[in-house]
C-alpha cells in the first residue's frame, strides 16, 4: 500500500481533456497493468472496461509486443523517414494492407489518430488537385462527430464543446450532416438501428448546395465513439457510400475506435460491408503501446497523386516519426497476436452475449436508452436537471471505486473491453454498474 505522501508532485501537469482542478483534489493514479486490469497507486485492482482509450484491444502488458519493442530498440532505435527507410515500416505498412478492404492497399503511417484525420484530409485534396479538379476543397463532416483535436479534425468534428473555443480558426468551407441519433424510433435497439438511413439523404441537399464540383470528401466515424457510441442506421453507410460515389466524392472512414476487431471484423468497414476510399487507423494498431496510426487509401487515390508528379516529392506532407523503428515493431507484433490468438473471431463470438449484458441494464436506474454494436455498449442516462453529465461523472467515479473502469462522455457511459475479456468478466461490468446506477440519487431525494 502506498502513503499519500508517495504520489508525485501534481502541479506540472497539464492534463488533456480532464478537469485538471478536480482531479488533482483526488487523483486516479495508475501504476501498472496485466491482462485485463490495471493496478492503482494504492494497489487495487482494476478492471479496464474501456480497453484504456478504445485501443489496448488484446490486453495489457502483451509479452510479445514489448519484447519486440525492446529488441527493435537495441538494434535501431530512430530511422528518419524522409528519403530513407527501414525494413519494418514496409513490413507493418504490408500487414495492415492484408487487413483492409480490397483495394486500400496503400498505407501511409502517423503517430496518432488526429494526425490520420489530418493526413486523410491532405490526401483527399492531393487526389483532387492531381485529377485536375484543384476546386475540390470543401469537406462534409457530421454533427457530434469526433476526428480528433487537430484543426482539421476539430473543423469537420461535430462536438461542440471541442470547437467554441477555437471557432474563428477553423478551416473554413466545412459543413456538417446531421447526426444519427434518434432515440424516440431507435431506443434499446440491438445493434443497427431500424430507423434512420433516409438521414444520409442530406448530403444530397449539401451537394446541391455547394455544387459537388467543389466538394473532397466526407468523413464519418462508421459507429460514432466518442460522441457515446452511435450505431449507424441499417442502410445509411451505404446511401452515403452511394453519394459520394455518384458525384466523385471521397467517403473517409475514420476507424480509429472501431477498426482492429472491436466490431468483429479488422475494420468497421469489412464489418458493416461498406468500402470508403480513405481509412484512418490508430489506437489498437499498436495496442496502445507505442503512438501510432495511419491512413489505409485507395490504389487508386494514391497513384493519381504519385504518378501526377514527374521526379521528386509527390506529397509534401508526413511526420518526424512516421513509421518509427518501435512503432512498426509494436504494430507487427501486435497483428500478429491478434491473428495468432483469433481476438477478432473471438470479439464476434462474444457479441451476442455482451449484447445481452448490456441490454440487461434497460430497467437499471436512470437508464434511457442503451446501444450497441460488436464489443461496445453505450448506456444513456437521464441527466440530472440544471446539471448535465453529473450523474454520469458520479457513475464513473463509483465504478472506479469498486474497481471498474468505464468511460463517460456527456450522460452517457461506455463500455468497450480488451478482445480478451471473458464472459464472467462482462457479467460482473454489467452487475457492477447496476448496482452503481441503484446507488445513485438512492437516498436523496434527486431524480
Amino acid at each position: 500500500m502506498n502513503a499519500p505522501s508517495e504520489l508525485p508532485d501534481l502541479s506540472a501537469l497539464w492534463m488533456p481533456f480532464t478537469a485538471n482542478r478536480a482531479f488533482k483534489t483526488k487523483p486516479r493514479l495508475l501504476a501498472g497493468a496485466s491482462g485485463m486490469h490495471y493496478t492503482a497507486l494504492d494497489g487495487s485492482r482494476i478492471l479496464d472496461g474501456t480497453s484504456g482509450l478504445w485501443c489496448v484491444n488484446a490486453g495489457h502488458c502483451r509479452t510479445e509486443i514489448a519484447d519486440a519493442i525492446a529488441r527493435q530498440a537495441a538494434s535501431l532505435d530512430y530511422a528518419p523517414g524522409f528519403q530513407l527507410g527501414h525494413p519494418d515500416a514496409f513490413r507493418a505498412a504490408a500487414a495492415i494492407a492484408g487487413l483492409m478492404p480490397d483495394g486500400l492497399d496503400r498505407i501511409f503511417f502517423t503517430n496518432s489518430g488526429s494526425e490520420s484525420v489530418d493526413t486523410a484530409l491532405k490526401i483527399a485534396l492531393a487526389y483532387h488537385r492531381a485529377r485536375g479538379e484543384g476546386q475540390r476543397t470543401r469537406f462534409i463532416g457530421r454533427e457530434r462527430g469526433y476526428h480528433g483535436a487537430g484543426f482539421g479534425g476539430i473543423s469537420v468534428g461535430g462536438i461542440v464543446a471541442n470547437r467554441k473555443a477555437f471557432s474563428g480558426a477553423l478551416l473554413p468551407a466545412i459543413d456538417h450532416l446531421p447526426h444519427t441519433h434518434l432515440p424516440r424510433d431507435n431506443a434499446f435497439s440491438r445493434g443497427q438501428p431500424a430507423v434512420g438511413a433516409y438521414l444520409a439523404d442530406e448530403l444530397e441537399r449539401l451537394v446541391a448546395l455547394h455544387d459537388p464540383s467543389t466538394i473532397a470528401a466526407v468523413i464519418v466515424e462508421p459507429m460514432a465513439g466518442s460522441t457515446g457510441v452511435l450505431v449507424p442506421p441499417a442502410g445509411y453507410l451505404e446511401r452515403l457510400r452511394a453519394i459520394t460515389s455518384r458525384h466523385g466524392i471521397l467517403l473517409i472512414f475514420d476507424e480509429v475506435i472501431t477498426a482492429f476487431g472491436r466490431l468483429g471484423a479488422a475494420t468497421a468497414a469489412s464489418a458493416l460491408g461498406v468500402t470508403p476510399d480513405l481509412i484512418t487507423l490508430a489506437k489498437g494498431i499498436s495496442n496502445g503501446v507505442v503512438p501510432a496510426g495511419a491512413v489505409a487509401a485507395r490504389r487508386q487515390v494514391h497513384d493519381a497523386i504519385v504518378e501526377a508528379t514527374q521526379s521528386g516529392i509527390e506529397f509534401f506532407h508526413g511526420y518526424t516519426y512516421s513509421g518509427h523503428p518501435l512503432a512498426s515493431a509494436a504494430i507487427l507484433a501486435t497483428l500478429d497476436l491478434y491473428r495468432r490468438d483469433g481476438l477478432f473471431e473471438r470479439a464476434s463470438s462474444l457479441a451476442a452475449l455482451f449484447e445481452d449484458a448490456a441490454h440487461s441494464l434497460r430497467n437499471a436506474p436512470h437508464v434511457v436508452d442503451v446501444r450497441n454494436l460488436g464489443l461496445v455498449t453505450g448506456i444513456e442516462l437521464a441527466p440530472r436537471e440544471g446539471a448535465p453529465g453529473a450523474r454520469a461523472a458520479e457513475a464513473f467515479q463509483r465504478c472506479f471505486d469498486r474497481g471498474l473502469l468505464v468511460r463517460v462522455t456527456g450522460d452517457v457511459i461506455a463500455l468497450a473491453p480488451p478482445l480478451i475479456v471473458e464472459a464472467d468478466q462482462i457479467a460482473w461490468m454489467f452487475e457492477t454498474l447496476r448496482q452503481v446506477l441503484g446507488e445513485i440519487d438512492a437516498n436523496t431525494g434527486r431524480a
